[in-house]
């Protein structure tokens, strides 16, 4: 696959190893850090200008801030950004966006990073992929394993929408129930990827599959494409730097993938300045929140997850070191909020015609607290994250209706 002129290499979250992307598909083969990738902004030939004179669209658009062009792309990107002026006024801020990325291939923002993970997985030699999710995930990375003549597994909990478990078969993708909670369906994945490499290691046939992990932070792509979010909210805003993007948050891939395109747009001359990006997370499930409070350099597994945002229920998250980086160096703040609070903050978005999910009803919530707390100016360009479209979580918000009487 040909790289990006300004792709200087892969380099290790924890040790700082450098890697040639050739040569290394999942973590540092040193210390099994997360992988990022590393560039050089002298190396970079782009400009304003150039950007908006392309006439194409999605995350291809932003190549040149990528390590390589997604061959593999669906148009995924180049989503909504909606205004809210009710909800600014009601909060007292400057404006309000929503990005929407319901608006992707398959309704979620994971459509970003599958993009640019699937391409990098066939260029590589891999016949299969996998992964852990707690649903979403799963279903796009089916759409695009197909894209790519790939075949792909997605090891989901019972709790995963009917949506997303049933139109990840639809795309072709394998998929294993398995009973319990999301940490369940970790622990089955581990086992078949460990399964996988054992049959590898004595030499498996040639009839045997190259497995690769596309779990969250297992390889450096999924968060790269994730970068491309903010790279769009920046041009759509005529290249004014929002105040605050509020990334509701699982494992950390949103609020990491911003945080290292602000970092990106900024060495690159293309902005001045970076948001402050808060993350959100249900109080039920909350282990970058507590991480943050404890002063922690990292999350600790969070012991009784129950939260009716399946989507945001991952009680150790991979990239939870990643995401208190991004809301230190930046001066946000971590906030977590009732599943009440996000349902009717969700429903209250759709009053200005926004299909807002439950998790994005999380992020939602948790900026109307951190306005009501005085950490959002009356000035301030506020951009809430709708992860996923709200009609893939319609269950849940219809759910908090009916116990309202309507």
């Amino acid at each position: 696959m040909e790289t990006t002129a300004a792709l200087a290499g892969l380099a290790c979250t924890e040790c700082d190893a450098s890697h040639d992307p050739a040569a290394v598909a999942g973590r540092c083969p040193d210390c099994s850090g997360v992988l990022v990738a590393r560039y050089d902004a002298d190396a970079l030939e782009l400009d304003r200008e150039t950007l908006g004179d392309r006439r194409f669209d999605g995350v291809a658009r932003y190549a040149d801030l990528l390590p390589f062009p997604p061959e593999t792309s669906m148009n995924e990107g180049t989503t909504p950004l909606v205004p809210c002026p009710a909800i600014a006024a009601e909060w007292d801020v400057g404006a309000v966006y929503v990005k929407d990325e319901g608006a992707n291939p398959t309704g979620t923002t994971a459509d970003r990073g599958a993009a640019l993970a699937i391409a990098a997985a066939r260029e590589g030699g891999t016949g299969k992929v996998a992964l852990s999710t707690t649903g979403d995930a799963g279903q796009s990375v089916a759409a695009y394993a197909a894209r790519a003549g790939l075949d792909s597994e997605a090891f989901v909990p019972t709790r995963s929408t009917f949506v997303a478990k049933a139109m990840t078969n639809v795309h072709g993708g394998d998929m294993s129930v398995v009973e319990g909670r999301y940490p369940d369906a970790v622990a089955a994945f581990e086992d078949a990827m460990a399964e996988a490499a054992g049959a590898a290691d004595g030499g498996a046939g040639e009839d045997d599959e190259n497995v690769r992990s596309l779990a969250p932070f297992d390889e450096p792509y999924r968060h790269e494409g994730a970068k491309t979010l903010l790279f769009e909210v920046v041009e759509q805003l005529n290249w004014e730097v929002p105040d605050a993007v509020v990334h509701p948050t699982a494992h950390g891939l949103g609020v990491v993938g911003s945080h290292r395109a602000a970092k990106q747009l900024e060495a690159a001359g293309l902005v001045d300045g970076t948001p402050a990006f808060h993350v959100a997370q249900p109080e039920a499930c909350a282990p970058v929140v507590a991480a943050e409070d404890a002063g922690a350099d990292d999350t600790e597994a969070w012991e009784r997850p129950d939260t009716l945002v399946g989507a945001l229920e991952v009680p150790d998250p991979e990239g939870g070191a990643l995401a208190l980086d991004a809301v230190r160096e930046t001066g946000g703040l971590t906030t977590g909020v009732s599943d009440d609070d996000a349902l009717e903050a969700a429903v209250t978005l759709a009053g200005e015609g926004v299909e807002m999910s439950a998790t994005g009803g999380v992020g939602a919530a948790a900026a109307r607290e951190l306005a009501a707390g005085g950490h959002l100016g009356s000035d301030d360009t506020v951009v809430l994250v709708n992860p996923v479209a709200g009609n893939k979580e319609n269950d849940v918000l219809r759910s908090h209706l009916m116990r309202q009487g309507v």
